[in-house]
């Protein structure tokens, strides 16, 4: 589907059931294609309970798939020697300390590290970063068929982060969940500009960032050797002081910045 000049692709899976994780029903076939995606939406009848939800966030959980978190800001080198280092950089409220840090990297095997825990974390998270392989994406939870909810079932229901009530019967909310996605996928549009041209605003850029990308990631997104070749770039739009702006590939653009790349002469 296209969207703010987008191209998104939507995959749709088959359900997920209890025991999908272990190869129940082709699970893991299933979850292995989430796990490449940037986001998922969890499709669930508003008018059903919500033991599903509850069904599905465990089977992705068993599989690797860490819903709506972030990586934790947690460093862990390996030494040849010198036994384990241990630094807090924050208190530590939810159950790590130096011996538990021990006694885990005693299970991995792992005799000789340096340990930096830059955020609170709890023990399983600090497993998932010795694992290595978690994969961390954002969720939306879809409530179809909300037109057959009352008022005070719909209040209770807006009390749940990351959802979005939509009627695919009606069509209710379409637009709300559209948006939804975008954010979540934290798309931004830059639209490039060829020289003594006007922009190309049908055909934008789309880049995927927390923070703001720089004139490097938009050039990258391009071709990888265009960055090699990058002299200057002038920016129009909201990142730049004055129209245009003369930019090196580390300012930071924003969502619908108009972009020309420069050259190196010769």
């Amino acid at each position: 589907m296209k969207y703010k000049g987008a191209r998104i692709q939507v995959l749709d899976l088959p359900g997920i059931i209890e025991g999908a994780a272990e190869g129940k029903g082709r699970g893991r076939q299933v979850i292995s294609t989430a796990r490449t995606c940037n986001l998922i939406l969890i499709v669930l009848d508003a008018a059903k309970p919500l033991t599903h939800k509850k069904i599905i966030e465990a089977e992705l959980f068993s599989f690797g798939i860490r819903i709506n978190q972030s990586y934790p800001n947690v460093k862990i080198v390996k030494k040849e020697n010198g036994g384990i280092g241990y630094q807090e950089m924050v208190p530590q409220t939810k159950g790590m300390n130096s011996e538990v840090c021990r006694m885990v990297l005693k299970e991995y095997k792992i005799s000789c590290a340096e340990v930096i825990l830059r955020e609170d974390i709890t023990v399983d998270q600090f497993i998932d970063v010795i694992e290595g392989n978690r994969a961390y994406i954002p969720v939306l939870y879809v409530f179809n068929k909300i037109d057959a909810l009352t008022i005070e079932e719909l209040d209770i229901l807006d009390q749940m982060p990351n959802y979005v009530p939509i009627s695919s019967q009606h069509q209710w909310n379409l637009e709300e969940l559209m948006e939804s996605i975008w954010d979540k996928c934290n798309m931004l549009r830059i639209y490039t500009k060829p020289k003594g041209q006007i922009p190309d605003y049908d055909e934008p850029v789309i880049l995927h960032s927390e923070g703001n990308p720089t004139v490097e990631e938009f050039c990258n997104r391009i071709h990888r050797s265009l960055i090699d070749q990058f002299s200057h770039a002038w920016v129009w739009g909201r990142s730049a002081k004055h129209q245009p702006q003369r930019c090196g590939k580390e300012h930071r653009l924003m969502d619908e910045d108009v972009v020309q790349i420069v050259k190196k002469a010769g």
